[in-house]
């Protein structure tokens, strides 16, 4: 390609409303212009580098067996209602009805489509099957920020194992996990495999790929001493032991006039330190008003709760629900003498002794509450969030807390799609058995997104060889010298000919603006041919990463550049 054909709009300034990294120098490089919120439009560079990365998923989806398909972007709802997520994923999922009143639905994902094809298999004979498809998806994201990290309109290569046990899941799910592992590297991060909750999804396990990043909207918990890593919607931590000075007594009310936050009471009186105060927060779950309790200084992580509880059908309760369940508004409630509420207390809570909590009366709370004499039978889950410095739960030490990008995330299904759309086989003995289901989705521009993010500097991006929009650029340093045009075009065509991705730039502009340019685009490697090399018989190889330029023989350009480029090729 020739620059001076190609369509490159870069430009000279940050987008106005820039501030993900990614955001700035895609727009800026030319790579991509915003339609409206959350949907973006490839130009040619963001086109080239899509379709690298694309590429190498396609590679290793295909190298553990993957067949490639595409399915319909426009779904009937019909089969969305036998799943049950037509009304789980309220929000986002767009929903409209066609000429005919049918209800239909834009994809956000693809699982019940692909469950309807493996309606199709009858025999354990045809399994174990490993599908994918690279589609659109759109998902109505109530604020679409970050470029490409977070958007409406979006491109995700998902695939769906299809075995006729737990054990052939297993299988199918580790190999995922290796090739998403390789897919990563070849695309020039460090992506860690973190434990992660299932969210709408549903199945019992999944793990995400996250890349650190402070452009990132997720927290994973890492110990980097035994490599524990979690999401902070899955994370738990131990908790330091605390000694309880005895109160052998029945819990004492005392007076808290105004109080209401944990912080306001610890600061009051010296026996009400946050770490001795029980939190209680009021929800509502499938209807009912439901306490939960937490250890003053811990704070709720709410998503535990949908997991551990199977449900997504929980909010904060309103304070007329609160007032008319416990007779006092939030931050004087707590769950001593509380009968017929259910009641859901953190585990750093057990065995605690001479606490503090509400006492379900405005303005006053208890003291000497024992968790165990005074709180019947709470439901023990973990609910809270883990915080850097806190024991991690293997080895003891404390853990780090990091901010990242998701760019995978793979999922164990198990039963649920197959169950509700009727997906079985006959086994050895012909019997019908339900399919095990597998789920791995990988979003194409939110990769794209968190290379930059993990590949820029001051000047611009700095892609890795294998998913630069060019490999190389040859640039022209004097377009009116015949000398220079011709070896330029000799070291193009050359590097061409060994299948190198090169781009010559060809413009008529001052080489400082051509060297600008080539450095916020990010190409890998620049060759600047000028009459004074041409006199010397030598041409300047630059390496974007570290701007280390080599002075090369005409003659080696070619060579030198190309095994460059190998070595570096992932």
């Amino acid at each position: 390609m020739r620059w001076s054909r190609a369509y490159i709009p870069t430009l000279r300034d940050d987008p106005a409303d820039a501030e993900a990294a990614n955001h700035r120098l895609l727009v800026r490089g030319g790579f991509v212009r915003r339609l409206m919120a959350g949907s973006w439009s490839l130009l040619p560079l963001g086109k080239r580098v899509v379709d690298k990365v694309e590429k190498i998923i396609r590679e290793e989806m295909n190298r553990i067996g993957g067949q490639e398909m595409l399915l319909p972007v426009v779904h009937p709802g019909e089969v969305w209602k036998q799943t049950g997520r037509w009304d789980d994923v309220e929000g986002i999922l767009v929903k409209f009805k066609d000429r005919r009143e049918t209800d239909l639905l834009l994809a956000m994902t693809h699982e019940e489509i692909f469950t309807l094809l493996a309606t199709e298999l009858a025999s354990y004979r045809q399994l174990p099957q490993l599908w994918y498809h690279l589609q659109t998806k759109f998902r109505d994201e109530p604020r679409p920020k970050g470029g490409l990290l977070r958007v409406r309109e979006f491109t995700m290569k998902d695939s769906y194992s299809f075995d006729l046990s737990p054990a052939g899941l297993d299988v199918q799910f580790e190999a995922h996990r290796q090739a998403y592992a390789e897919i990563f590297r070849r695309l020039g991060m460090k992506a860690i495999p973190v434990h992660a909750s299932s969210g709408t999804m549903g199945g019992k396990e999944s793990v995400e790929f996250m890349v650190e990043s402070s452009a990132g909207e997720d927290d994973i918990v890492v110990c980097p001493a035994c490599g524990y890593a979690a999401n902070t919607e899955r994370a738990t931590s131990g908790v330091a032991p605390i000694a309880d000075d005895p109160w052998p007594d029945e819990p004492e009310p005392f007076a808290t006039p105004g109080i209401r936050t944990i912080a306001s009471l610890a600061g009051a009186f010296d026996f009400a330190q946050a770490d001795r105060q029980i939190k209680t927060l009021a929800y509502v779950v499938g209807g009912e008003l439901t306490l939960l309790l937490l250890r003053g200084d811990h704070e709720l992580m709410e998503q535990k709760l949908v997991d551990a509880l199977g449900t997504f059908d929980l909010r904060p309760a309103q304070d007329d629900e609160i007032v008319a369940g416990l007779g006092a508004h939030p931050g004087s409630l707590g769950a001593v003498g509380v009968s017929g509420l259910r009641v859901v207390a953190d585990p750093a809570l057990q065995g605690r002794s001479n606490m503090v909590t509400g006492a379900n009366r405005d303005d006053q709370h208890l003291r000497g509450v024992d968790v165990s004499r005074d709180i019947p039978a709470p439901e023990w889950i973990d609910l809270r969030l883990v915080r850097p410095g806190d024991p991690c739960v293997q080895c003891g030490q404390p853990v780090e807390v990091k901010r990242s990008i998701e760019v995978g995330h793979i999922f164990k299904l198990g039963t649920k799609y197959a169950a509700a759309l009727g997906a079985t086989v006959t086994d050895e003995v012909g019997e019908d058995q339900t399919i095990w289901m597998g789920s791995y989705g990988i979003g194409v521009g939110r990769n794209v997104a968190a290379i930059v993010e993990s590949h820029f500097d001051e000047k611009g991006i700095v892609w890795p060889v294998s998913v630069a929009p060019y490999e190389v650029v040859v640039t022209v340093v004097k377009m009116d010298d015949t000398a220079t045009v011709g070896a330029a075009d000799e070291i193009y065509q050359g590097l061409r000919a060994g299948g190198i991705d090169a781009i010559i730039d060809d413009r008529d502009e001052r080489p400082g603006v051509k060297f600008a340019d080539a450095e916020l685009i990010g190409i890998p490697y620049r060759v600047t041919v000028g009459p004074k090399g041409i006199a010397a018989g030598i041409a300047e190889v630059t390496h974007r990463v570290d701007g280390s330029t080599e002075v090369v023989p005409l003659a080696e350009v070619v060579p030198r550049v190309a095994e460059r480029i190998a070595a570096e090729r992932l």
